[in-house]
């Protein structure tokens, strides 16, 4: 049955600061948050485990998992597929968000379609062969030298490069992110099985209480 991700973090008896506490001895119990997981190195670093998908429009991670598996509540299996940690800037921004970003970040429109950039355009020789790749970025006055078989002469390319706004930067960027990778359905239970064995505390130490909890030392006793 799927959980939302923090239902499978395991709990730490933490000492209690709540002001009723009244002992030393008390302890509240909370989520233990800095219990991390990963996926597992076999499965992350094999292909054929996954499947290439496009964020669309407005598309959260929860939207994404209830369209790939049918349940809102794997959107950290979404997450982890990508290692995503932080998703105002992992994951691809709303048009509203977009927008707001824009403008917090250059200020004015004016900013927003100034420069951000230069580009080089592609430039072949008369057979075609390619001598300047497309998107290379550089000075806005770049050129090179070049020897032109046609003409046996060394020629100068000039005029080959091409303006990239701030815009189109930020527009690019949000593409990129657009391209995510997801597990494939069926490797679903899997993932859960090994990330609740990797979550468990096993016996061992002073503060093993059960597979799922552990308590914290309390330095008011010391």
């Amino acid at each position: 049955m799927a959980q939302n991700y923090f239902r499978y973090l395991p709990d730490f008896d933490y000492i209690s600061r709540l002001p009723d506490s009244k002992n030393i001895g008390d302890y509240i119990r909370v989520k233990n948050i800095f219990k991390r997981v990963k996926l597992r190195e076999d499965i992350a670093n094999d292909a054929t485990y996954f499947t290439k998908y496009q964020v669309l429009g407005d598309e959260r991670p929860d939207n994404t998992a209830n369209i790939v598996y049918g349940d809102s509540r794997y959107d950290w299996v979404i997450l982890l597929s990508n290692n995503i940690i932080n998703i105002e800037t992992e994951w691809p921004l709303s048009n509203e968000a977009f927008d707001k970003y824009l403008y917090r970040k250059y200020g004015t429109e004016e900013n927003i379609n100034a420069p951000h950039h230069y580009e080089t355009t592609e430039v072949r020789n008369y057979n075609g062969r390619v001598l300047c790749p497309k998107g290379l970025e550089v000075p806005q006055d770049y050129s090179f030298v070049f020897f032109d078989d046609a003409s046996q002469e060394e020629r100068i390319a000039t005029q080959i490069t091409r303006e990239v706004t701030n815009k189109q930067y930020e527009d690019r960027r949000q593409e990129k992110l657009r391209n995510i990778f997801v597990l494939k359905p069926k490797y679903l239970n899997l993932v859960i099985d090994d990330m609740e064995n990797s979550l468990k505390y096993y016996p061992g130490g002073s503060q093993y209480e059960s597979p799922t909890v552990t308590k914290g030392e309390n330095i008011r006793l010391y």
